[in-house]
């Protein structure tokens, strides 16, 4: 066990990295977990030292910013100000005394546990890809937006042409249509042309004409626009089409993708017959925007809210903390955002944590400058995430064969059964029926188009382990009942192997957390505001 901290970050992507050097800055003593190998997230991913990148900078914008906040993680290490946890997985935060909290989390390769204790938590999770299926998108060569651009940052790889040689930059041999929706895809594709690959598409469900109904957000935004615009600007020089109001409705191959079928939709998203057309390509980055990671935030009972595209996201307050005392959070978690935004988030919350642990006067003139930058980059995030938000006809692509949940091999076919004839309304009872969401990614790929087929929104994740767990790890904790052992709450205390691995969403011993099907939960989507009229959501800018 480390020794304990004031502040426990979870996360070092753009906010945990910003409220940790932030937070050390101003005398705290932090300990920053991070199940990746380096700081920087998905967000500012990066070539291992053993892969030679001369210029691990050039698939980044801002990179000056993140290598600023790196040197200081560097030098808060020296002192001893920080401590660094890479490659630490918390699977649960749980409240150890009346004024802390103990963290566990599976370490390194071989999966050793690790606790950490702090007196405040600051979670700074991120997000991860919206999956919308279609038929042929389990085919090899197809792969998440995002895992294009995380392949090409970290590995120098592009998709569809294999490994590039090592020291080597990505070699240029494939055709990479890049489809889904959201400003991601202008960024993954422009990675991916300036790293040699051929765009032919980029194929946007959306319309970017309705960003223009928010015209006085977007004039607050000018380095947005600008952003965009140099993004669009650089698919046009490599001959790349854009088309908007259009999708990939299906991809074709027998070993892996050849093409792709490119079909117009209405507003609604549905295909317009009659508009089909077959693109060829080698490979197929798709994805529909981010979803808040908000597994260890609504194990602690946190409240969340519904974004403008129709996600949970946690509720926080101007000082980004959530609805539990001495919980914390920023970045993605409460609306995703993008960089700048959590960059903005992670230094507020800092300060906030400082101010409450140790009685640091702030900033007047810093604390009002974040203020305003975050409320404008939230209102940005607003018009983009309600721009993207997937259409209510997306589904009508789909025919039964196709599989929507990956893991357990469960069709729409499958999924339609369960709830036009055996009576499901909702992702549970889909769940205890056909087994969609119980595999390795617990939902995290199919849950969005397992929870519109069931015909209710997409719930916050719900669960008492947030990544796999050795059994070994849960049978080496404190016996609940022994009165020396340090406290340990109901939800760990019970069964070596947790229920959710085999059936329900909530197990049978976790009756402290509340019922997701109860309207007065906290958690419970039905209990937030209704899509559109919450505030605070927006969108990736990488």
């Amino acid at each position: 066990m480390t020794p304990p901290a004031d502040v426990a970050v979870v996360g070092a992507g753009p906010a945990g990295l910003a409220a940790a050097v932030t937070a050390a800055d101003l005398g705290l003593r932090v300990t920053l977990l991070d199940a990746g190998e380096r700081p920087g997230g998905q967000y500012y991913r990066h070539p291992a030292p053993g892969l030679g990148a001369a210029r691990p900078q050039a698939l980044h914008h801002g990179w000056r910013r993140f290598a600023t906040r790196a040197r200081r993680l560097d030098a808060h290490r020296r002192t001893g100000r920080i401590t660094w946890l890479a490659a630490h997985h918390v699977w649960t935060v749980v409240r150890d005394t009346d004024t802390a909290w103990r963290l566990h989390a599976v370490a390194g390769p071989e999966g050793a546990p690790a606790t950490v204790t702090a007196r405040a938590v600051l979670l700074a999770t991120g997000a991860y890809e919206r999956q919308l299926p279609f038929p042929g998108w389990t085919l090899p060569g197809v792969v998440g937006a995002g895992g294009a651009q995380a392949m090409l940052k970290s590995g120098l790889v592009l998709p569809g042409t294999g490994a590039s040689p090592a020291g080597a930059e990505p070699r240029a041999r494939g055709r990479v249509v890049v489809a889904g929706s959201g400003p991601l895809l202008l960024a993954v594709a422009g990675s991916l042309a300036a790293a040699g690959a051929r765009v032919p598409a980029v194929v946007e469900a959306a319309d970017y004409t309705a960003y223009a109904r928010d015209l006085p957000t977007l004039l607050r935004n000018p380095g947005k626009l600008a952003e965009g615009a140099r993004h669009g600007g650089a698919l046009l020089r490599g001959a790349t089409r854009l088309l908007t109001r259009h999708a990939v409705t299906a991809a074709h191959g027998t070993d892996r993708v050849e093409a792709v079928t490119v079909t117009r939709l209405d507003r609604a998203w549905r295909p317009v017959p009659g508009t089909s057309r077959r693109v060829p390509c080698d490979a197929l980055a798709v994805g529909h925007g981010l979803v808040p990671q908000l597994e260890l935030a609504t194990g602690l009972g946190c409240a969340t809210r519904r974004t403008a595209d129709g996600t949970p996201a946690l509720d926080l307050d101007a000082d980004q903390a959530t609805s539990v005392p001495g919980v914390f959070a920023a970045g993605e978690t409460g609306g995703v955002g993008g960089a700048d935004l959590a960059l903005t988030e992670g230094e507020i919350a800092a300060a906030a944590l400082a101010h409450a642990l140790r009685g640091t006067p702030r900033d007047p003139r810093r604390t009002a400058v974040l203020a305003r930058r975050r409320a404008r980059l939230r209102a940005f995030a607003d018009v983009m995430a309600a721009a993207h938000r997937p259409g209510a006809g997306w589904a009508d692509r789909l025919d039964g064969a196709t599989e929507v949940c990956r893991c357990e091999e469960v069709t729409v076919a499958q999924v339609r059964e369960a709830v036009t004839e055996l009576g499901a309304r909702d992702v549970r009872t889909v769940k205890l029926l056909t087994r969609a969401g119980m595999g390795w990614c617990q939902g995290r790929v199919c849950g969005q188009a397992v929870a519109h087929l069931a015909g209710e929104p997409p719930a916050p994740d719900r669960r008492p382990l947030s990544c796999p767990v050795p059994l070994g790890h849960l049978a080496a904790l404190p016996d609940p009942h022994d009165p020396s052992a340090p406290a340990v709450p109901d939800d760990l205390s019970a069964p070596a192997v947790p229920d959710d691995l085999s059936a329900p969403a909530v197990p049978d011993d976790l009756s402290a957390l509340p019922d997701p099907h109860d309207p007065h939960a906290p958690n419970d989507p039905s209990a937030a505001p209704p899509p559109g009229t919450a505030g605070r959501d927006e969108h990736p800018t990488t």
